[in-house]
């Protein structure tokens, strides 16, 4: 049986997945892949952050494509059944299938490693077509085309983290251009190609006419409004997982795995920390203990004057304005700004729409949170390490340590922080209670009574005080504690029956001080 070529290993693994209990649909993809087949847009090059759908995709793909196959009774029950186009690809054509992380043999060099892929296609060709002469010396594209000519047999490719070797330090920058040059040889206007489809993490390069692979249309998180609803769960897909289980709520589903949105609107959820979610019975991290999460820090720290501040507004609830011009894989260093929030967008870690960054969901911002306990972020992660002392001293309504503890924030030169108006104050707040996200659900700009409340502290043990803070610039602890109490905010807290704090902090800035005070509310 051909290992590359009309290979089951893809298939069998389709299979499966469509068995679990939490499986979704997404063959709808196949269709938008149907119209493509056979035409000038036949390359397409779709990146997504790891644990986003790629891989199943592109097995769902070779599991439809393959000949030597028949999976009408798997389809048939799938979506994609009630296209037009279903029966007339079905099972029809020629797939090559490589996923170019898993060579069949162990390497060193760059040659040992296409030596794991390219003799054993060679077999996988000379098994399948026994009628043509085929030549082991000859180059793959040469072998591929001497078959077309001799047989009229043409080929879908479906290459799976085809960026692998630009994510391996093993690689040389000129073996990464080879590599480029080899998909090129094979690929770029040949005849025998019907489809090429690749997935990665990493775009091929930013757009220029002299990239290698500049006839693949390329599809990132930063730009694709055509295939944004088939990688990641849709929150109309969530609902429905959701509703099989009784243990884990949508709304905690929500607050954990969402926050993505794409070009085109749709909200994506982190597709496997849902799943296992819904299987364990409870939301903690999943996703991001798959991968060195430690990038986010390396990103944060090419950076020191401007993407720290970036991450520290973020990380705060408050949304960056930036326009992103994108990241590709030949970028091995980053050289700015930009360049950097790109890449962190490409990876999952921040979302990205209508031009503005955030940070998507609290898996990510625990994270987030950790990268700003690092000891490389300076004075920072001195401030952050102390914010559980300012959550005891709010519970014990010992204002002089929480004025003590947002002076000493204050004075950490971050620019962001410089007073210009409420936004900034709230960057302090963030830092000062980060500790108490793990004990805490805190709401910033939450909905109350007939306004909006500066924040919001839930807590997850209900014998702990719940508190609500409203901040002011020039004004009186007395007047944010009014506000508080006109504008009914502890309506937000009905439901809960435990002891209630209304805090009020304030900044002077004439006098460059701050001051707190803490009453009960009903």
């Amino acid at each position: 049986m051909p290992y590359f070529l009309n290979s089951i290993t893809p298939i069998n693994q389709f299979t499966k997945t469509t068995k679990e209990k939490y499986f979704v649909d997404k063959s709808e993809l196949i269709e938008k892949m149907n119209e493509l087949v056979g035409t000038a847009s036949q390359y397409v090059c779709i990146t997504r952050p790891r644990r986003f759908g790629k891989t199943i995709n592109a097995m769902m793909l070779a599991c439809y494509y393959s000949k030597n196959a028949d999976f009408k009774k798997l389809f048939d029950k799938l979506e994609i059944s009630k296209s037009n186009s279903y029966l007339e690809h079905l099972n029809k054509h020629n797939v090559i299938y490589i996923t170019w992380c898993n060579p069949i043999m162990d390497y060193t060099t760059f040659d040992e490693y296409m030596n794991g892929f390219i003799p054993q296609l060679i077999l996988d060709l000379k098994e399948s077509f026994p009628d043509v002469q085929i030549d082991s010396n000859h180059a793959i594209g040469k072998i591929f085309d001497d078959i077309y000519s001799k047989t009229g047999e043409s080929f879908i490719f479906i290459f799976d983290e085809w960026d692998y070797i630009f994510n391996n330090n093993l690689f040389k920058p000129e073996e990464r251009e080879e590599f480029l040059e080899f998909l090129k040889k094979l690929l770029k206007d040949k005849p025998y190609v019907e489809l090429a489809y690749m997935t990665g993490v990493l775009p091929i390069a930013k757009y220029s006419s002299g990239s290698a692979l500049n006839m693949f249309d390329e599809y990132t998180f930063l730009n694709d409004e055509d295939f944004d609803k088939y990688f990641g769960f849709t929150d109309e897909e969530v609902e429905k997982l959701c509703s099989k289980q009784h243990k884990v709520s949508m709304e905690d589903l929500k607050e954990w795995y969402n926050g993505y949105k794409t070009q085109g609107g749709y909200e994506i959820y982190n597709p496997r920390s849902v799943s296992f979610a819904l299987r364990k019975g409870r939301c903690q991290s999943y996703w991001t203990n798959t991968g060195p999460m430690d990038e986010i820090l390396y990103y944060i720290n090419q950076d020191i004057d401007s993407v720290k501040n970036d991450i520290i507004q973020m990380t705060s609830g408050i949304p960056l304005e930036i326009k992103l011009k994108g990241y590709g894989a030949e970028q091995i260093e980053l050289n700015n700004r930009n360049q950097i929030l790109s890449a962190m967008t490409i990876y999952g870690f921040l979302s990205y729409h209508d031009e503005t960054l955030t940070i998507p969901n609290k898996e990510l911002r625990i994270k987030f949170d950790e990268a700003l306990e690092d000891k490389s972020m300076g004075a920072v992660s001195e401030l952050v390490m102390k914010s559980n002392e300012m959550l005891k001293a709010t519970l014990r309504k010992d204002t002089e340590t929480m004025e003590k503890l947002i002076r000493e924030a204050h004075d950490i030169n971050i620019p962001v922080i410089k007073y210009n108006d409420e936004n900034s104050l709230a960057c302090i707040i963030t830092l000062v209670y980060l500790s108490a996200r793990t004990k805490y659900k805190i709401v910033r700009e939450m909905p109350a009574g007939i306004g909006f409340a500066d924040f919001i502290f839930y807590p997850n043990d209900k014998s702990k005080p719940a508190f609500i803070i409203e901040l002011k610039k020039d004004s009186t602890p007395d007047e944010a504690l009014k506000q508080i109490k006109e504008k009914r905010y502890p309506l937000a807290l009905k439901d809960y029956t435990g002891t209630k704090l209304a805090v009020g902090i304030t900044y002077d800035s004439r006098l460059k001080q701050h001051h707190v005070k803490i009453e009960k509310v009903k």
